[in-house]
């Protein structure tokens, strides 16, 4: 694939952009890397897992993802995974959700075809708790 179709297909399948913000913004999320304790099907919903991590808090935190049609439940426990901390809660068909995990997508621009969607992962050993910057 030449420089340019590799170009043109990237153009064609990456998502819009966001609105600008300010590093003082974006300085207000708190990203942290939490260990996943348990993952299971959400009961009222067909596209969200229920995840308990460890966010080194000391207090076990519960999050609601939209990754059931990427990641089977066991395949989560024990992952390292990097979380948006200081969301504010938010109850999801009737779970509470304290935060959000990170995830890219390779989404297509118009909504259609095949997606591909990864948690992200910090790429050594650090511990619960542990600031990403």
């Amino acid at each position: 694939m030449t420089t340019e179709n590799a170009t043109k297909k990237a153009t064609e399948t990456s998502p819009l952009a966001k609105p600008q913000i300010t590093f003082d913004e974006f300085a207000k999320i708190d990203l942290r890397v939490a260990t996943v304790l348990s993952a299971e099907h959400h009961p009222n919903a067909d596209r969200l897992l229920i995840l308990k991590v460890d966010d080194g808090s000391g207090q076990e935190r519960q999050l609601c993802a939209g990754i059931r049609a990427f990641y089977a439940p066991e395949d989560l426990v024990g992952k390292s995974i990097v979380i948006v901390a200081n969301l504010a809660p938010r109850t999801i068909r009737g779970e509470e959700s304290r935060g959000m995990i990170l995830a890219a997508s390779d989404a297509p621009r118009d909504g259609e075809g095949e997606r591909n969607v990864v948690v992200l992962s910090p790429a050594g050993v650090l511990p619960p708790g542990s600031i990403v910057t």
